[in-house]
């Protein structure tokens, strides 16, 4: 397993949430909540900075049938945003269900879906990163698909 914090990355329409692991990678916390009218990449930037992140995973929103769907490439177009902009590594990681499981987990702890909007993604973005995290430790290899700079971009 390599060393280092990871920020996880759950894209959302309206909201991206983010989670970051400990230096060891065993463990996925939540972070914070950015709003998607605001500049996400400068808000990640910041904390890459702020954790000496080594790697961001962002999540890749599959349909359970395997397609792709909207959100699959609003996905990618912001984790090749990232990758351009940052230079740290960033990996696409499935994450089929990982809102509706977080949703799930907040309402059985007693949140309302109203009280829960500020941290549904944060909680989403915490399963993806665990995910992430427990693919690498059960196989010794990095999770998904890394994003090369330029790769979302349309041709010009």
């Amino acid at each position: 397993m390599r060393t280092g914090v990871r920020l996880g990355v759950d894209v959302g329409t309206a909201r991206v949430g983010v989670a970051r692991s400990d230096p060891h990678g065993m463990l996925a916390t939540p972070v914070e909540t950015l709003a998607r009218r605001d500049d996400v990449v400068a808000g990640i930037r910041r904390l890459v900075d702020e954790h000496s992140a080594i790697e961001i995973v962002v999540g890749l929103p599959i349909a359970l049938s395997g397609a792709e769907t909207a959100s699959t490439g609003d996905a990618r177009a912001v984790a090749g945003t990232i990758a351009d902009a940052l230079g740290v590594p960033v990996r696409l990681v499935d994450e089929r269900l990982t809102t509706v499981s977080a949703a799930r987990g907040l309402r059985e702890a007693g949140r309302t879906s109203k009280n829960s909007r500020s941290v549904v993604d944060q909680a989403a973005a915490v399963i993806l990163l665990q995910h992430a995290l427990d693919l690498e430790r059960a196989s010794g290899n990095p999770p998904g698909a890394l994003v090369e700079p330029h790769e979302s971009r349309p041709a010009e």
